[in-house]
């Protein structure tokens, strides 16, 4: 998966009917496939798009892959690439694994990706809020996913017979017991015969159902670390400017200054309104009630991927500039008495003279 901030928000409905004029591939609203509704549900189901197939050369095999995207109204494109193989050992799977990490990954050249983002919004774009210049904030993911071995094994085997860690790691040397224990330690079962194991770029899933939740709510999670890491820089970008700013209204004459005071406040006022705004969107992005499993998987997935910390640090640069808007909305009322006490006295002085000149 690649996934890419492409605008301020995405309006769903919108997108819907533009790709339904003008692509013929299938479309949907996005929901969980074999989770109830109650239990677990979208706060604003995304847009998934089919985008054909495409062939790449996997190692000396010639591979098909399915392409989609899932839009999220938060302005979160998810981009996907799927190859499915069969009967292949173990060995062949994991070097097929890091192959398509090597092709499409976060060190591969982005023109794949580039390429297929550009076909998306040459056809939404109208559906784009202050869609974004470079789109150049973006996280990708990497999905093993296995249905079947020769064998019917539980999880226990499984993590007996089968090294996940060389698929989880990307390493050809055999990991130390301590670092296999930690790549391991994010793991889960519901059943028996069902396992997900998570780290911070990759994941393997065994499901013989073939059930795609657990892979959706990982999606949801990373889409979730995007839009959080674009808030936190734009904060960031922000904060050094608000200082300035506040520098240039308080060097101004004070005439003028409680003006500027005013419209800064009302500028801050304003970018706190839509940041807060957005990002009680981005947290609501999935809604976990019932299922107690899924929950699992999706808070650890959040907590490994740091969303809780950048979510902590967003609040705390918003709460920086809410304290300055009610600094800056305080001291604008302040210079507006401070004029208003001049004019007074001015007036009073004005009338002492002009009663002193009558009475020359």
């Amino acid at each position: 998966m690649r996934l890419i901030d492409i605008a301020y928000t995405i309006d769903l409905v919108q997108a819907e009917t533009l790709w339904a004029a003008r692509a013929s591939s299938a479309f949907s609203r996005s929901h969980l496939s074999s989770t109830p509704p109650k239990a677990v549900a979208f706060g604003v189901a995304p847009l998934w798009l089919a985008l054909g197939q495409t062939e790449l050369a996997l190692g000396s095999t010639a591979v098909v892959l399915d392409l989609s995207v899932r839009l999220y109204d938060f302005g979160v494109a998810a981009l996907a690439a799927r190859v499915k193989v069969k009967d292949q050992p173990w060995s062949q799977f994991v070097t097929d694994f890091d192959g398509l990490d090597r092709l499409l990954g976060a060190e591969a050249p982005a023109t794949f990706w580039t390429d297929l983002l550009a076909r998306v919004r040459d056809i939404i774009s109208p559906a784009l809020d202050r869609p974004a210049i470079d789109a150049s904030l973006e996280e990708d993911y990497l999905i093993g996913t296995v249905h079947a071995f020769d064998e019917p094994m539980d999880a226990t085997a499984l993590k007996e017979r089968v090294d996940l860690t060389s698929l989880l790691s990307g390493e050809k040397r055999r990991l130390s017991p301590a670092a296999r224990k930690e790549l391991m330690s994010r793991s889960f079962s519901y059943y028996a015969d069902d396992l997900v194991v998570l780290t911070w770029d990759r994941a393997f899933i065994y499901e013989p159902r073939r059930d795609s939740d657990v892979a959706d709510v990982i999606e949801v999670a990373n889409a979730q670390l995007v839009e959080f890491r674009y808030y936190d820089t734009l904060l960031d970008d922000e904060l050094p400017r608000m200082y300035d700013r506040v520098e240039n209204a308080r060097g101004a004459a004070s005439v003028f200054a409680s003006r500027r005071f005013a419209n800064l406040a009302r500028r801050l006022y304003t970018l706190v309104a839509e940041v807060t705004e957005l990002t009680e969107r981005v947290d609501n992005a999935l809604q976990v009630t019932e299922d107690v499993y899924l929950a699992r998987v999706y808070s650890t997935a959040l907590a490994l991927f740091r969303v809780p910390t950048l979510g902590a640090s967003v609040d705390r640069k918003l709460a920086i500039i809410r304290d300055t808007y009610a600094a800056l909305y305080e001291e604008a009322s302040s210079r507006r008495a401070e004029l208003l006490e001049i004019a007074i006295v001015v007036l009073i002085m004005l009338e002492i003279t002009i009663t002193l000149v009558r009475g020359w």
